[in-house]
């Protein structure tokens, strides 16, 4: 059983008490996301931190109680989730107390969206829906179509005419419909809506539809919990649409609620310099306003993100901030994350741990404070990207003589 009050607009703030699931507030149609609002008080009598120390489910599916899916559409999924949290040896190097990595990037597709993708397979099997549909700038399409590959649904793809290659890769060996836009994420959307408005598929948008980001919300739930519940001063994560940021701080709200944590730690987004709308609007205290995709950081090169009350509110209510970082800082950043820490992430995802470098010589995040980095997709989506900043591998002989040479000359080994 599911233990959803109802849901609450985030624009007009009216609250709808059914069980019954909606999409949009009818009254304020395509602005109007969605909140899903839980019963707490019923939760706490199936859910605690005894009751997780006894599960051996070691996915998403041990928090099902904070989740808006049935139980019985969620077997034959992927396993999603209960990624490694990685604690940091650098902490010297990097002026900090505590560091940790949650690394998302392990996933089954190898993105945080797993998340979101494999929670909209489940509501589409609950709706009698097989095909599901979404926009994407490369993450969340490729999750959703190898989440959708498991359960047995059909996915139809849109994709902006920049997305990598790797990602496109992992969209057709999964069986998708792919449809490349020519043009920016923006029209990739517009197409996708119209689509999925004429055709009746399931809605995958993350923006749009108010229970993916329930899905996204248990990276937060398991940053806490492989905390044992003692959550860091600060986490970190990159920001494209809002979803995810917003997701993060759902989940540590949800915690809150149930007593099992103190606090929720102060939550940072990251954007890019050429494309920061969140960063815009939070630093000059205004509406959202769409600005240019000029990014490496297809991930999260969102001009008109879809899902700015949640994406600002998330920094707001935690008393964190926002900051952007520009294309040489992401590329540095990945460079050292992979050097120092054995973590490979793609230019969005490295965007977060050059927000944290960011924020320390800023003095934003203080030197006695803890930090978790969340490192939302692997770098292996976007080597192209990567190879630009990596020296070519020496070319010798099989000569040994010629290898002591050359070790010698680079002072190497």
């Amino acid at each position: 059983m599911t233990y959803i009050k109802g849901y609450s607009c985030t624009i007009c703030g009216k609250f709808y008490e059914t069980k019954a699931e909606m999409v949009l507030c009818p009254d304020c149609k395509d602005k109007g996301i969605l909140e899903i609002e839980f019963d707490y008080e019923k939760i706490k009598t199936v859910f605690s931190k005894e009751v997780l120390k006894d599960n051996k489910d070691y996915s998403i599916w041990r928090y099902l109680p904070l989740l808006p899916v049935e139980e019985k559409y969620t077997k034959g999924s992927l396993r999603v989730g209960w990624t490694p949290l990685l604690e940091s040896k650098n902490n010297e190097l990097y002026q900090i107390k505590k560091l940790h990595f949650k690394d998302d990037g392990l996933n089954p597709t190898l993105s945080l969206k797993d998340r979101a993708s494999v929670i909209a397979c489940v509501k589409a099997l609950e709706n009698n829906n097989r095909t599901i549909a979404c926009a994407s700038t490369g993450n969340a399409a490729s999750s959703l179509a190898g989440n959708a590959a498991k359960m047995g649904l059909k996915t139809v793809i849109f994709v902006p005419k920049r997305a990598p290659i790797g990602k496109l890769t992992q969209l057709l060996v999964f069986g998708a419909n792919v449809i490349k836009v020519d043009g920016d994420y923006k029209k990739a959307f517009s197409l996708s809506k119209k689509a999925i408005e004429h055709f009746g598929w399931y809605n995958r948008n993350a923006a749009i539809n108010p229970n993916l980001i329930e899905g996204k919300k248990t990276v937060a739930l398991e940053i806490a919990e492989q905390l044992d519940f003692d959550v860091p001063d600060w986490v970190v994560v990159s920001v494209g649409d809002g979803c995810t940021i917003g997701g993060v701080y759902k989940g540590f709200y949800d915690l809150l609620q149930l007593n099992m944590i103190k606090k929720i730690p102060k939550i940072l987004g990251v954007q890019a310099l050429g494309c920061d709308p969140f960063y815009q609007a939070f630093i000059n205290d205004k509406p959202l306003e769409e600005t240019d995709e000029f990014t490496i950081a297809d991930s999260i090169a969102v001009g008109i993100p879809r899902n700015p009350v949640k994406g600002l509110n998330a920094v707001k209510k935690s008393k964190g901030s926002y900051l952007v970082v520009s294309d040489e800082e992401i590329m540095k950043a990945m460079k050292l994350l992979a050097e120092s820490e054995g973590i490979f992430a793609e230019p969005a995802a490295s965007a977060a741990f050059a927000g944290f470098i960011k924020a320390r010589s800023e003095n934003l995040i203080k030197e006695e404070e803890t930090v978790t980095v969340i490192i939302t997709g692997n770098g292996l989506k976007d080597t192209k990207n990567a190879l630009t900043i990596l020296e070519e591998p020496v070319l010798l002989e099989d000569d040994l003589e010629e290898l002591i040479r050359y070790f010698k000359k680079e002072k190497r080994g």
